[in-house]
């Protein structure tokens, strides 16, 4: 949802500040379906990579773990996004007036699709996986007192 709020927000501010024309049709659809399927593949990546270090480490508190995940995955992340972007900068530069306003959108969509995967998604993980931290810990201080 962030991203394509972002990317609907950027896309509309820039439309009276770029020389081209920013319609929302069938392409600008495309490009945020792909901008969803691009972050929530970034974000599941890191999730999995957090799951995986969660059973290595189980005593590790989730904040540490989140962040060796982070930057565990970070290299490919990054390697990824850039040899997209940079491919998405060609199309854009190169191609033709019906391609101009879908890699717009898939440049703003890569780059808020890897800034909510690292910046967005861990840290809401971490609120609400140490609301349930706090949750098991009155359950056992619940049980101690019975």
């Amino acid at each position: 949802m962030h991203d394509v709020l972002v990317t609907v927000i950027v896309f509309s501010f820039a439309k009276d500040l770029v020389p081209f024309p920013l319609e929302i049709d069938q392409h600008f659809i495309a490009a945020l379906l792909t901008v969803i399927g691009f972050s929530m593949n970034d974000t599941v990546i890191i999730f999995d990579r957090i799951r995986e270090d969660r059973t290595l480490y189980p005593t590790a508190p989730l904040a540490t773990t989140i962040n060796r995940a982070i930057n565990e995955t970070l290299s490919r992340t990054i390697m990824t996004s850039l040899t997209v972007f940079l491919t998405l900068l060609i199309l854009f530069a190169v191609g033709g007036e019906v391609t101009r306003g879908f890699s717009f959108a898939m440049l703003i969509g890569v780059v808020t699709g890897i800034y909510s995967s690292v910046f967005v998604a861990a840290p809401i993980l971490l609120d609400l996986g140490s609301g349930k931290k706090e949750a098991a810990a009155a359950k056992k201080a619940e049980e101690k007192k019975v």
